[in-house]
């Protein structure tokens, strides 16, 4: 029996909106469950702080660049069968991390985590697509971030207790039981969203043809970097949360929601408010609010940073509290944004949307973070950088979009 979408006055069904925010959640908690383990892997495996980093580069490298193929293949061969095939993968992989007997096995394995990870994610947005249109459409958007957005507070708090309890292999373990499950729900209930009247031909080169032609448009392109940028500008501070808890704050592993409490809360505010403006608030103006409210968090805290000795942990809360704010407020707007420059090819979109948002995100995370050893006033200057940056690029963007956009609608 498949799961219901729509309820009685047409708008998306409680029923669908659990089930892609429970795809979606895949990728926060196969990056966070295990940050509490590092210090463990650590000296487990004989590493340094940098080299115990790349776990999460492992994961998003791969899941970045597969993400190019996972919405065109969704596109060819059904919504359904690839998340199913994705999610059999995805467990396969947290098997082989729970029982890597060393370190190089255990990046082998993240790599096919992050091979299958990205089409939970990827094909929910295209799926959204498939069914709505306008405002039902972002409200969609907005409910599945809003149930998502438990997924990162929930995971380090939890995959910090299974630590202490039982050791950072039932982490992993831990992934085994929820990719398993979800396996068994889609097989029960996900729908097919893509009639194969319209599906493309599955072929390798029609797909990278269909991302180049949808990655290539400079408008397109613009857009997803500032997506990325905006998105990077705050999680940048996920990658560093081991530094930042265990060696600067000296907290313990099961306090990791010092960092992630607050970024959830309001990632999850923003989801409601951003679902509350659907069809009442112009996209661009919505946009404008997003990145006011990154631009005031980052340049605060880097001033604060700057100028102050020792600023009080409540404080720098508030900070990614509000940054999270901005970032829920952007990220689906120009998200769908993007997608809607090509409804003939949804899945592409989404597609190629993913992988500049994710390659931005494992550079700042795997790369920049552990550079940075958890020095806040390093962190919230390379944040504020970002948020100026996608900011600008995503005016850049949208200028030309309008451009061509207008150039299309005058009569030859």
């Amino acid at each position: 029996m498949r799961i219901k979408v729509t309820n009685a006055n047409g708008r998306p069904a409680l029923g669908i909106t659990l089930l892609l925010a429970s795809l979606s959640m895949i990728s926060p908690l196969s990056i966070d469950t295990f940050l509490p383990s590092f210090p463990t892997i650590a000296a487990d495996f004989g590493l340094t702080a940098w080299e115990v980093q790349q776990i999460i580069t492992a994961y998003l490298l791969p899941f970045a660049v597969f993400s190019l193929v996972h919405g065109p293949l969704s596109d060819a061969l059904g919504r359904r069968r690839v998340v199913i095939g994705g999610l059999v993968l995805y467990t396969i992989g947290s098997i082989g991390c729970f029982l890597a007997p060393t370190f190089a096995t255990l990046l082998f394995c993240r790599v096919l985590q992050g091979l299958a990870a990205g089409i939970g994610p990827t094909v929910a947005r295209a799926v959204v697509r498939d069914m709505f249109e306008g405002a039902n459409a972002q409200r969609l958007m907005s409910s599945t971030m809003l149930v998502f957005s438990l997924a990162p507070a929930a995971a380090p708090i939890i995959g910090g207790w299974v630590h202490v309890a039982l050791g950072w292999r039932w982490v992993f373990g831990m992934l085994c039981v929820v990719g398993a499950a979800l396996v068994l729900v889609c097989m029960l209930r996900f729908p097919e969203t893509l009639p194969r009247s319209q599906r493309t031909p599955f072929h390798p080169l029609l797909l990278i043809r269909s991302a180049w032609r949808v990655g290539s448009r400079p408008a397109f392109f613009l857009l997803a970097l500032a997506a990325g940028l905006a998105m990077a500008s705050m999680f940048i501070y996920v990658g560093a949360a081991p530094a930042i808890i265990l060696d600067v704050w000296h907290l313990k592993e099961t306090q990791f929601h010092y960092i992630f409490i607050p970024i959830v809360c309001g990632l999850m505010v923003s989801a409601f408010v951003s679902g509350r403006m659907a069809g009442h608030v112009p996209r661009e103006r919505q946009l404008l609010y997003g990145f006011g409210l990154l631009g005031i968090a980052s340049a605060v805290g880097a001033l604060l940073q700057t100028f102050m000795r020792s600023v009080p942990i409540p404080a720098v809360q508030v900070m990614w509290f509000v940054m999270a704010l901005g970032t829920q407020i952007t990220f689906p707007v120009l998200s769908l944004q993007m997608i809607d420059m090509h409804p003939e090819a949804r899945g592409a979109a989404a597609s190629v949307q993913s992988f500049v948002a994710l390659s931005v995100g494992a550079v700042a995370m795997g790369m920049i973070a552990p550079v940075a050893h958890g020095d806040l006033r390093l962190l919230a200057w390379i944040s504020l950088s970002g948020v100026l940056v996608a900011f600008a690029v995503w005016r850049t963007g949208s200028a030309l979009a309008r451009r061509r956009q207008s150039g299309a609608q005058a009569p030859a």
